[in-house]
């Protein structure tokens, strides 16, 4: 009896979930695109401070609940030593969001060649890609401080 109520119970109530890679170099704003998205559609959720975000070493997970959908969010850490691990998690992810720093120009190369690798794995063919050129706002804060 406890199992055909616990399978129903699932049945009803069980979210479909979906894997999300978050990756980039070190420094693109990884971490903060996955505290703001937590803030943006977790009920509740503070979030930690952005000044204290500091360089992921490892991965951060983060979930987010958007009806019956669960969304599981890996944020792994972008130091190259770091990129040799990424290819580990490509045959769980059901989407990549990669992020680049577009205002470090001195390393856009860098990533281009971090993004081809990425890419040219055969575990993410079919798997939807978000290129996301993060902290485009800081540059006019710049120029209006200039």
């Amino acid at each position: 009896m406890y199992t055909l109520l616990s399978g129903l119970y699932k049945y009803m109530f069980q979210k479909d979930e979906y894997c999300i890679l978050i990756l980039g170099l070190d420094n693109a704003g990884k971490t903060t695109f996955l505290e703001q998205t937590k803030i943006r559609f977790c009920r509740n959720y503070k979030g930690m401070s952005l000044n204290k975000i500091t360089t992921t070493v490892g991965l951060n997970i983060g979930t987010i609940d958007v009806g019956k959908v669960r969304l599981m969010f890996w944020d792994l850490g972008g130091q190259e030593e770091l990129q040799a691990l990424w290819d580990k998690y490509y045959a769980e992810s059901h989407g990549v969001i990669y992020v680049i720093d577009s205002t470090d120009e001195m390393r856009l190369s860098e990533s281009k060649h971090a993004f081809e690798k990425m890419i040219s794995s055969e575990a993410l063919e079919g798997v939807p890609i978000l290129v996301l050129a993060n902290k485009q706002d800081v540059e006019v804060i710049c120029e209006i401080l200039l």
